[in-house]
Order: C-alpha cells, then sequence, then structure tokens
C-alpha cells in the first residue's frame, strides 16, 4: 500500500518527531521534581541513554511511546505503508530495549518503564496515583516497575 501523504510531507513529519524531552517525558521530570527528586537525563554512559536517572536511588526511568516499543495496547497498530520498513524497525526497538535494560540490571541500576498509554488515552490511571507509585518505587528496593494504561 502506498503512503497517503507525498515524499516530501512524509519526511516533514517525520523529522518533527522528537526522540527525546517529549511531552510525556516532561510531565514525568515535572512532577518528581516537585516531589523532591533530583535527577539526570539522558544519561548517555548508560545503556540505552535513559530518560530520567536517579543515581542516588540508583534508578532509571525509561517513557516509551506505545508506538515506537511496540506495547500491546490500544495505542499501537502496525502502519499499513511500507510494513517490512516498520516491522524490522519497531523489532529492533524491542530488542535494544530488552538488551539495554538486561544490561542496566546487570549493572546494579533499578529500572521503571512508564508507558504513554499511562499517560493518555483509554484506561490511563489518575495521575497523582501515578505519581505517587512511581516515587514510592524510587525509594523502595523493588528492581522493576511498569505503569501501563492498559486495562
Amino acid at each position: 500500500m502506498s503512503d497517503i501523504v507525498d515524499k516530501e510531507t512524509r519526511s516533514r513529519m517525520m523529522a518533527g518527531i522528537k526522540g527525546k524531552n517529549t511531552k510525556p517525558e516532561l510531565v514525568i521530570r515535572k512532577a518528581i521534581f516537585n516531589r523532591g527528586f533530583r535527577y539526570r537525563i539522558h544519561e548517555k554512559k548508560l545503556p540505552g541513554k535513559p530518560d530520567i536517572v536517579l543515581k542516588k536511588y540508583k534508578a532509571v526511568i525509561f517513557i516509551h511511546g506505545c508506538f515506537w516499543h511496540k506495547h500491546n495496547c490500544h495505542l499501537f497498530k502496525w502502519p499499513k505503508s511500507n510494513p517490512n520498513f516498520w516491522k524490522k524497525k519497531i523489532s529492533t526497538n524491542k530488542k535494544n530495549d530488552l538488551q539495554n535494560i538486561n544490561k542496566l540490571i546487570e549493572s546494579g541500576w533499578r529500572i521503571t518503564i512508564i508507558w504513554e498509554c499511562s499517560l493518555k488515552g483509554k484506561g490511563k490511571p489518575d495521575f497523582e496515583e501515578l505519581i505517587t507509585k512511581l516515587c514510592d518505587w524510587i525509594e523502595s528496593s523493588e528492581e522493576r516497575l511498569e505503569i501501563t494504561g492498559c486495562l
């Protein structure tokens, strides 16, 4: 199936998609900062360049877009145009996520993944409850936390 827009338009659209400092990241960062947590962002020395790094707690937070990281929720749909490209691209993203998480765990880091669907769309939890859960996890010794909006 061919694309519904011309190549120039598609290129401009794709160039506008940010990889860091996205709206979901900014919302989470602001909320945990307001609760007194201090952090670094996109630490290049760590596998996967986590969105938020809390060294004091040996904790990292990834805020994943449901499309780019193939989350099993209502926000993920396989594109109809150029399906082979997208299957390869998204599968590679998933594989890299798993490798990076394993490397972080081996290095003693604790990991949270916050899915985009937990911040928007059907089934998203109450935002204050989400932040409380996240902050409680940061101060705990639990190794993993995954926050999703799936019902």
